[in-house]
């Protein structure tokens, strides 16, 4: 059984910085997508970026102000998180999907982030 565990999270006044980290307990073959999702309270969970070999997408909130980027030899994903706004407190999760004999889609348990004055 595959594990993510993510860290980074915890609380910063506006404006300020997060880098969130997302690593994988073991080695995993087929990956297509690596990514990170968010859930505000009272919301569903949304995509904020993911990560192919081909391309990166972001949510229209973040763009300009969020990087995702990946360590392919650690299985490990990364979102370095700038410009904070308290509108991004949430959630986040990590994500790993693809195929490797089936189809697998592997979340972590998820790691506050509170943005707040």
């Amino acid at each position: 059984q595959v594990h993510l565990v993510e860290s980074g999270g915890g609380s910063v006044q506006p404006g300020g910085s997060l880098r969130l980290s997302c690593a994988a307990s073991q080695s995993i073959t087929g990956i297509y997508a690596m990514g990170w999702y968010r859930q505000a309270p009272g919301k569903q969970r949304e995509l904020v970026a993911t990560l192919t070999s081909v391309a990166t997408n972001y949510a229209d909130s973040v763009k300009g102000r969020f990087a995702i980027s990946r360590d392919n030899a650690e299985n490990t994903v990364y979102l370095q998180m700038n410009s904070l706004k308290p509108e991004d407190t949430a959630v986040y999760y990590c994500n790993a999907n693809g195929v490797d004999g089936h189809w697998f889609d592997y979340w972590g348990q998820g790691t506050q982030v509170t943005v707040s004055s």
